[in-house]
């Protein structure tokens, strides 16, 4: 096999194998993740056809980082707030969102950002961020998120005193999820009524 048409393979395989698992979450293929890992494919195959050798593994890893970046940016941002590092968390919210994500790429950015908020005992803050997020019905970043947003927002809904909207949230949260640990944690703080 000519090692041009390996890079092509790798490529396409690696935009349907994340396609799929974008679909599997109900999130459909983003089109500038399809687009970057087709322009990428398409450069490192050329290299290879032009006999500048390009190693498979090393092109799947930069693939991987091109493509995943604003992802693997909220990762890093998730580490730093575990850690109490919240301007640190706070930048590389901001950095993934100057890399210009796509709709559902920057609405897990925002819902880690409130998190993040909320942490840092910044409630109101933490409710516009969620709000913002959360009120494109349209979008749909995965029920996995859409359970961590809810969640999140009833907490801030709740730090700052408004247990209706509260309890409108940690529901939406059980619905989005039933079976997830923010479906879970709703549901105990649905019986932890203030």
């Amino acid at each position: 096999m000519h090692p041009s048409l390996l890079i092509l393979l790798v490529g396409l395989l690696y935009v349907l194998g994340f396609g799929a698992l974008s679909f599997m979450r109900r999130q459909g293929l983003s089109t500038r993740f399809a687009v970057e890992g087709l322009i990428l494919t398409g450069i490192g195959a050329a290299l290879t056809y032009v006999s500048v050798p390009v190693n498979p593994v090393l092109f799947l890893i930069i693939l991987y980082l091109v493509t995943m970046r604003v992802r693997l940016l909220v990762d890093l941002g998730n580490w730093f707030t575990s850690r109490k590092q919240h301007d640190r968390a706070l930048a590389l919210f901001r950095l993934a969102l100057r890399l210009r994500p796509d709709a559902v790429g920057r609405q897990i950015v925002l819902i880690n950002r409130g998190v993040t908020q909320l942490r840092m005992q910044e409630p109101e803050a933490a409710c516009l961020t969620l709000e913002q997020v959360l009120a494109d019905e349209r979008l749909r970043p995965g029920a996995r998120y859409l359970a961590a947003g809810y969640y999140n927002l009833g907490l801030a809904y709740r730090r700052t005193g408004r247990e209706a909207e509260a309890i409108r949230r940690f529901n939406e949260a059980i619905d989005a999820l039933p079976n997830s640990i923010y479906a879970h944690a709703a549901r105990q703080a649905l019986k932890k009524r203030p």
